[in-house]
């Protein structure tokens, strides 16, 4: 694939919601401008070309199906004229503007206070199944991944450690570093803590030769400091990269 099929491929079937709408967003440019831009490229990769009058017909449209009041204003403003929340509508309102086969949703409500948050996911979650896109959703939040996804890959270190469908991986949670997460929430009943897990992530620029997660683990064994798991189907769909499980493998 020639990078110009790649840059097609991006512009027209795959968009991206930023966790930081502000830094997402130029401050120099209206959000029409902004929004008009990313039509006027997406159609181009389909072989159209619209008038700048037809991609902000369609920008209207967007900012419409995301629940901003007044988007023929809402498009002649600049990001620092918006809230939080109405900025990161925006921006899902720009990764939904022209049909996208996936869309990417990296942290989307970090920026914003608990209640907008919960808005914002639940209308990602809404959009998605209402268009029948694909979402890939990157969260540091259990509950968030727990509510909103079918299946959630775990990573440590910048490698997948354990992926399940999502009921079954709160069900029967295998490696250690997941025990370790959940094990890390606050509890709301009993008088036991939360544990949190022991040490520090490695570092990227000289990382361990066997499993990276092996300083920390407290099922660690003499294997994991000098070879690295491979990824194994313990159960149907779900998969662990631990020597806990199973006979020993080796990553390559």
């Amino acid at each position: 694939m020639t990078y110009q099929q790649e840059l097609a491929i991006r512009r027209s079937r795959i968009s991206m919601v930023f966790q930081e709408p502000a830094a997402a967003l130029n401050p120099v440019f209206t959000v029409g401008t902004q929004m008009a831009d990313v039509v006027r490229y997406a159609e181009l990769a389909h072989g159209k070309r619209l008038s700048r009058r037809e991609c902000l017909a369609l920008a209207e449209e967007a900012l419409a199906q995301v629940f901003i009041p007044d988007p023929a204003r809402i498009l002649k403003c600049y990001p620092n004229q918006l809230s939080g929340g109405m900025k990161q509508r925006v921006c899902i309102a720009m990764s939904i503007v022209t049909h996208r086969d996936l869309l990417i949703a990296d942290e989307p409500g970090t920026a914003l206070d608990v209640t907008i948050q919960a808005q914002v996911h639940s209308l990602i979650n809404r959009l998605y199944e209402e268009r029948g896109m694909s979402l890939i959703m990157v969260s540091h939040s259990l509950g968030v991944a727990r509510e909103m996804t079918d299946r959630i890959y775990i990573m440590y270190a910048g490698n997948i450690v354990e992926t399940a469908p999502t009921a079954e991986l709160f069900r029967n949670t295998l490696h250690p570093y997941t025990r370790g997460l959940l094990d890390s929430v606050p509890k709301l009943t009993g008088t036991q803590f939360s544990e949190g897990i022991y040490g520090y992530i490695p570092d990227y620029n000289n990382v361990p030769e066997g499993c990276r997660f092996c300083s920390r683990c407290p099922k660690s064994m003499e294997i994991c400091k000098n070879a690295r798991p491979a990824m194994k189907e313990l159960s149907p769909g779900h998969f662990a990269a631990c020597f806990l499980y199973g006979e020993e493998k080796y990553a390559q």
